[in-house]
């Protein structure tokens, strides 16, 4: 029975301790409140450096079918970069507006298998398409309380993209699939702020659709006219330095 009391003693000691620890790092971290103006900012900037996993939503054509040479058309995952600038207005203690301009170097491949070998691609053929994308998100942020120097927020928007290296008029075009210049989407994603004494560090993490079809479909390409629709998918995952 003593020996019971005294883990029963010990136990209650060791919570005590932690409560204690707890209130210590609490009060440290208030002492340490880094940025304590940066809430009463009407606005502020900063830059955005990421990476990106992007692959095509496919859907198949009736042409598919009825076709005897394409048997298979599946999308394939690739990585790219993405670098940007960031503006953000305060518009609530709650809610933000952020208008993030970004230049997305980026890969979105197409694996095919043929029935009958092609000359020159085989059996098996990946067609990478390459973009080189001028993106333009508008975004409503939704901010938690803070927490010390740590903040978690919400954030949903709207976007229009350009594509630099579209190929949806080109000639020359027996190897490719052919893209639209323009494009746009929805965007869905949550973040991180830790705020150091000079400035603001968030990853984020960012689901990104396109809504429009991007395919430039043409009936004499054997790459291109079993597909219909091809709509652009992405997930962003972003570092923002804020001031």
């Amino acid at each position: 029975m003593l020996y019971l009391h005294r883990r029963k003693i010990n136990g209650t000691k060791f919570l005590l301790i932690a409560l204690m620890l707890c209130i210590s790092n609490l009060s440290l971290a208030q002492a340490n409140y880094n940025l304590s103006d940066h809430d009463s900012k009407s606005y502020y900037f900063g830059i955005t450096l990421g990476v990106n996993k992007s692959r095509f939503q496919l859907n198949h054509h009736t042409q598919f079918l009825l076709n005897d040479t394409v048997q298979v058309v599946e999308p394939l995952h690739a990585m790219g970069i993405e670098l940007g600038l960031s503006a953000t207005a305060r518009l609530t203690t709650r809610f933000d507006v952020r208008f993030n301009p970004q230049l997305i170097f980026t890969e979105r491949n197409i694996f095919y298998k043929l029935k009958y070998p092609d000359p020159i691609d085989g059996i098996e053929v990946i067609k990478k398409v390459e973009s080189i994308i001028f993106s333009f998100p508008l975004q409503i942020k939704f901010n938690s309380d803070r927490i010390g120097n740590f903040r978690v927020y919400m954030l949903g928007g709207v976007k229009a993209d350009i594509d630099l290296a579209a190929n949806a008029r080109a000639r020359r075009a027996e190897y490719l699939v052919k893209l639209e210049k323009l494009d746009y989407g929805v965007e869905l994603g949550m973040g991180f702020n830790f705020y150091f004494p000079s400035f603001i560090f968030s990853p984020e993490i960012k689901i990104s659709n396109g809504l429009k079809n991007i395919h430039g479909r043409d009936e004499n390409l054997k790459y291109s006219n079993v597909l219909d629709r091809i709509q652009s998918r992405m997930i962003m995952f972003s570092i923002h330095l804020e001031g």
